[in-house]
C-alpha cells in the first residue's frame, strides 16, 4: 500500500542543480523553508525528450508569476547536472531549453524521486509529478501523471493561489473569487 504524502511533512531533499546562471549549486527544501518560500517541485522523465521541454520552458516563461507568489520552482530528473547543462545550452529551436529562470536538479541516486513516489524503478526515471510545499514544509498538493502528458502552468498557478488563500476554494475557483 502506498503511503499518502499530502497533508504531511514533505520529504526533505538536497540535490546538486544547474542554476539559472548555469553554475552548479545545491538546492534544498530546507533553504526554501528558511527563506519562507513556497516550493513548486516538479519531476520529469528525461532531458532531451519531446514533452519535457514544452512544460519546462512554459514554467520558466511564467517564473515571475510564481516569484510574485513567494514560490520557488525546482525541476528534477534522474539525469546528471552535466546533461541538464548541455540541454540548457541547446537552443529552444533545436529542442533545447535555452535560458531558464529556475534550477534543474539532478536526482542521480533516485532517492528523491523514490521518496516522492514518482520513480519508475525498472527504467530509472521519474513520472511527471508536481508537488506544492508550504513554507512550513507541509506537502499541500500532489499530482502525478503518465509521462506522455504535459502539465498546465495556469492550473499550477491557480492551485498555488488557492492554497495561499487559506480558505475553502470551491470547484472552478479562480484567483480573486470568494472562498467558502
Amino acid at each position: 500500500m502506498t503511503e499518502r504524502l499530502v497533508g504531511k511533512e514533505a520529504p526533505r531533499f538536497e540535490m546538486e542543480a544547474v542554476m539559472p546562471n548555469k553554475e552548479f549549486k545545491t538546492v534544498s527544501l530546507e533553504e526554501n523553508m528558511k527563506n519562507d518560500k513556497w516550493t513548486v517541485l516538479f519531476f520529469y522523465p528525461n532531458d532531451f525528450t519531446f514533452v519535457c521541454p514544452t512544460e519546462i520552458t512554459a514554467l520558466s516563461d511564467r517564473y515571475e508569476e510564481f516569484a510574485e507568489l513567494d514560490a520557488e520552482i525546482i525541476g528534477v530528473s534522474t539525469d546528471s547536472v552535466h546533461t541538464h547543462l548541455a540541454w540548457i545550452n541547446t537552443d529552444r529551436k533545436e529542442n533545447g531549453l535555452g535560458t531558464l529562470n529556475f534550477p534543474l536538479a539532478s536526482d542521480k541516486n533516485m532517492q528523491v524521486s523514490k521518496s516522492y513516489g514518482v520513480l519508475i524503478e525498472e527504467e530509472g526515471i521519474a513520472l511527471r509529478g508536481l508537488f506544492i510545499i508550504s513554507p512550513e514544509g507541509e506537502l499541500m498538493y500532489s499530482v502525478v501523471n503518465h509521462n506522455n502528458i504535459g502539465r498546465d502552468v495556469d492550473e499550477t498557478l491557480r492551485v498555488l493561489q488557492a492554497l495561499q488563500t487559506g480558505g475553502l476554494c470551491p470547484a472552478n475557483w479562480k484567483p480573486g473569487q470568494k472562498t467558502l
